[in-house]
């Protein structure tokens, strides 16, 4: 169990990681769904990762980065943005 939770730190840093490179070199808009979800899936792992090492103040960052994502891309999906 504690590899799963390791794979899925390491899994939710290269998503945000890839994320915000995407976004830098101009390969991916950052007001798009896939930056959102990159987001939202990145930082909901590294949450895990943090709780499950006690790791709070990780884990709350995580935790409102997410609920940011998730709020973006409920806006997005409403208002009919793809990709």
């Amino acid at each position: 169990m504690d590899l799963l939770f390791e794979v899925a730190g390491w899994l939710g840093a290269g998503l945000l990681l890839l994320g915000y490179g995407l976004v830098s070199t101009g390969r991916l808009p950052a007001g798009g769904i896939t930056y959102q979800v990159v987001n939202l899936a990145g930082s909901l792992a590294l949450m895990a990762n943090s709780a499950r090492n006690d790791a709070w103040p990780s884990a709350g960052l995580n935790l409102v980065w997410a609920g940011i994502g998730a709020v973006a891309l409920v806006r997005l999906v409403r208002i009919g943005v793809t990709a």
